[in-house]
C-alpha cells in the first residue's frame, strides 16, 4: 500500500542527522507493516498533482499553528477537501490532526491552558494509552461527521474519528524520549514554561503506546473503504 507523507514541518536542523526529520519518523513507526512512502514536502509548497497519487495519506506535524496565514495552508486544505470526497484515507498528527479537522469544518486555536510536553495519559475508547506530545493549540470544535477516539482531561479532542475517510492524532506516536528531549533543548527555552520541561523530564523513560497507535493508523488505512466498494458496484 503506498503511503504518501504530505510533509506540514521541519525537525530542528540540529537534530535532523542524529535523529531524522518528521517523515523518516513515520518510517519508522509503521515499518514492516507493508507499506511504501513517497513524501512530498507540502510546506515548501511541493502538492501531489491528484489526490490518488497515493492509497492513503499522512499529514506530519509543523511548528506552524493552523490558523495562521502562511502560503501552504489554503491549497493543503484544498488537497484535504478533495481527499476526503474522493475517498482517499488521511491519517493526520499533531498539525495534520488540527489542520484536517479545520479544513473539514472545525475549530482549532491557541488553547488558553496553554501546553502539553512529553507523556501524557490518554483515554482511547476505555484503552490506556501513554504518549510523547508537543503542542499548544488544539481542535475545540468538532467539524461535522467527526467523533472522539481518544481524550484526557488536558485535550478533550485527543484523536478524532471520521469514518473510514480520516484517522487523526493529536499526540506524537513517531516522537521517542530523545526527539522530546532534543526539542527542549531547541525549541522551548522562553516559550514553554519551566515546570512543564521540568515534568516531561522527570517522566522521561515511561514506556509509550507508539505501536498501539501504529497499530491502529495500519487497521485503519488497510480496512475495506464504503466509496472503494460503491465504485466497483458501480462498474460491474
Amino acid at each position: 500500500m503506498r503511503i504518501g507523507i504530505l510533509q506540514c514541518g521541519q525537525s530542528p536542523d540540529q537534530l535532523k542527522q542524529t535523529l531524522g526529520d518528521y517523515p523518516d519518523m513515520f518510517v519508522r513507526l509503521l515499518a514492516g507493516r507493508g507499506f511504501t512512502f513517497r513524501t512530498w514536502h507540502v510546506e515548501a509548497m511541493i502538492f501531489p498533482d491528484q489526490v490518488t497519487e497515493a492509497d492513503g495519506w499522512l499529514l506530519t506535524g509543523s511548528r506552524h499553528g493552523a490558523y495562521e496565514d502562511h502560503p501552504f495552508i489554503a491549497p493543503l486544505e484544498e488537497f484535504i477537501r478533495r481527499a476526503h470526497d474522493a475517498g482517499v484515507p488521511m491519517v493526520g498528527i499533531c498539525f495534520g490532526h488540527q489542520i484536517i479537522a479545520q479544513a473539514l469544518g472545525g475549530t482549532v486555536v491557541k488553547h488558553p491552558d496553554g501546553w502539553a510536553v512529553g507523556t501524557q495519559d490518554y483515554d482511547f475508547g476505555g484503552q490506556p494509552v501513554r504518549l510523547n506530545a508537543w503542542h499548544q493549540d488544539q481542535v475545540v470544535a468538532l467539524p461535522p461527521g467527526a467523533e472522539v477516539a481518544g481524550r484526557n482531561a488536558f485535550c478533550q479532542n485527543a484523536a478524532l474519528i471520521y469514518g473510514d475517510r480520516a484517522y487523526t492524532v493529536q499526540a506524537h506516536p513517531e516522537f521517542d524520549d530523545a526527539f522530546v528531549q532534543g526539542l527542549m533543548d531547541t525549541r522551548a527555552k522562553g516559550v514553554v514554561p519551566d515546570a512543564l520541561l521540568d515534568g516531561a523530564a522527570a517522566r522521561m523513560g515511561e514506556h509509550k503506546g507508539a505501536d498501539l497507535i501504529a497499530d491502529r493508523i495500519e487497521a485503519f488505512f488497510k480496512q475495506p473503504r464504503a466509496l472503494a466498494r460503491q465504485d466497483a458496484q458501480g462498474a460491474a
